[in-house]
């Protein structure tokens, strides 16, 4: 099978010829940069360039073509035209990184010191305005800073929290048009990052790239606005809502069936023990919109849909269901109740896990290369029978992995597709 045709086998519950591998086509299934130099040093040799970080809140590394056939990636990026921070992947300038990674940024990828040894990062790259993201000194991805204003809860206004949503531009719609070209012409499979649909999403909520964010913008305030402020957040949803799909019908003539599933939520809802809210403020708070964007992308498209939410979700997972999603994601199988036999026995007919295929916390870092191998043959041996499984690790690699043990992984994957 060609990438794009064992994606399509996979997203369909049928059984590919070889597991369907994906590193780098979302900001949640990426590899850090510092990572990606060392893949790329044992992979391709001591003369591959530097990496291009193409997610500078995360710090992710770009999964370059070269890369991308060397790990058998089989699914590709259809990103926005714009980070996180605001800016645009172009104009590159060289970065060293506190680990010593020689790096290319954004050329507004503007840093100052933070008089502690760390970084500050700026909306737009804009150094006039208050900085929106910290990295302390030895860091390796951004912190979100809090630039809540005070909230005077009688002059709450949804359209504060709704500055960032707007009707996507032509620019937009042709870069989005493009890259799912360029997926196709390469024989790849693809995966829509859609923008706006990601209802109360804690990593979009502060809004980085915005220079003077209006409303509820805090962590903490945005969790208790939930119940305290609980028809305000509707109100915010609601309209969201409206502009998502209004710019998906656009995206849907632009990319059709160049893309094979759409990322559509990033907002997570598990802690490592189970949920951290209840099932019925999901059903009545967040579910009515995931089903309105759901039904929209599969009455028009051939997309299947894609949830990411970390943590102990599987008191969750028939309600995703029931909002018609169609992929689970990061499958983070050591939280409670996330056993990987038990997922795709209970849910293997209704969901594609794509994850789960190696644990992040405990044994990528700290574990063995044997123990890394293991595991990987483990996950693919349950989540790949029958389909239904896309490879990825339990979100996204991080920057101090051992080398040895990341490559153990590589190398359970390719021996399992010979």
């Amino acid at each position: 099978m060609q990438s794009l045709d064992r994606l399509n086998a996979t997203l369909n519950h049928q059984q590919p010829d070889s597991v369907c591998v994906d590193f780098g086509s979302t900001a949640v299934t990426g590899i850090a940069a510092s990572a990606v130099a060392k893949l790329r040093k044992a992979l391709l040799g001591q003369d591959a360039p530097p990496v291009k970080v193409i997610e500078p809140y995360q710090m992710l590394g770009e999964v370059d073509n070269a890369l991308m056939d060397a790990l058998g990636v089989d699914v590709a990026p259809v990103m926005p035209r714009k980070t996180l921070f605001g800016f645009e992947n172009k104009d590159w300038k060289p970065f060293t990184l506190f680990d010593g990674t020689e790096v290319l940024v954004p050329g507004a990828f503007n840093v100052t010191p933070d008089g502690a040894g760390g970084w500050y990062l700026y909306p737009e790259g804009d150094t006039d305005v208050p900085p929106s993201g910290h990295m302390p000194h030895g860091g390796f991805y951004f912190d979100a800073m809090n630039r809540q204003h005070p909230i005077r809860e009688d002059r709450l206004d949804p359209r504060d929290n709704l500055e960032e949503f707007a009707p996507l531009s032509q620019e937009d719609i042709a870069h989005f048009a493009a890259q799912a070209a360029r997926a196709a012409e390469n024989g790849k499979g693809a995966i829509l990052t859609c923008p706006g649909t990601g209802f109360g999403d804690i990593a979009l909520v502060p809004a980085m790239w915005m220079k003077h964010p209006r409303g509820i913008r805090g962590v903490e305030e945005w969790y208790m606005a939930t119940i305290a402020h609980r028809d305000y957040v509707y109100e915010v949803f609601e309209r969201q809502c409206a502009i998502a799909l209004d710019n998906l019908a656009r995206l849907a003539e632009a990319v059709g069936d160049k893309v094979q599933a759409a990322f559509v939520t990033g907002t997570d809802f598990g802690t490592q023990q189970g949920p951290f809210i209840a099932r019925e403020t999901y059903r009545s708070l967040y579910q009515p919109f995931h089903q309105a964007i759901n039904d929209f992308i599969h009455s028009r498209t051939n997309w299947k849909t894609f949830i990411h939410s970390c943590g102990s979700v599987a008191e969750l997972i028939p309600d995703f269901i029931e909002a018609g999603f169609d992929i689970l994601n990061p499958v983070q199988c050591s939280a409670t109740g996330m056993d990987a036999r038990t997922l795709k026995r209970e849910y293997g007919r209704d969901l594609v896990f794509w994850g789960g295929g190696v644990d992040t916390q405990k044994t990528l870092p700290f574990g063995s290369p044997e123990q890394v191998y293991a595991e990987v043959r483990d996950r693919i041996a349950i989540f790949n029978e029958g389909g239904g499984f896309v490879f990825n690790a339990v979100h996204n690699l991080q920057a101090t992995l051992p080398e040895e043990n990341i490559l153990a992984m590589v190398q359970a994957i390719q021996d399992s597709r010979s």
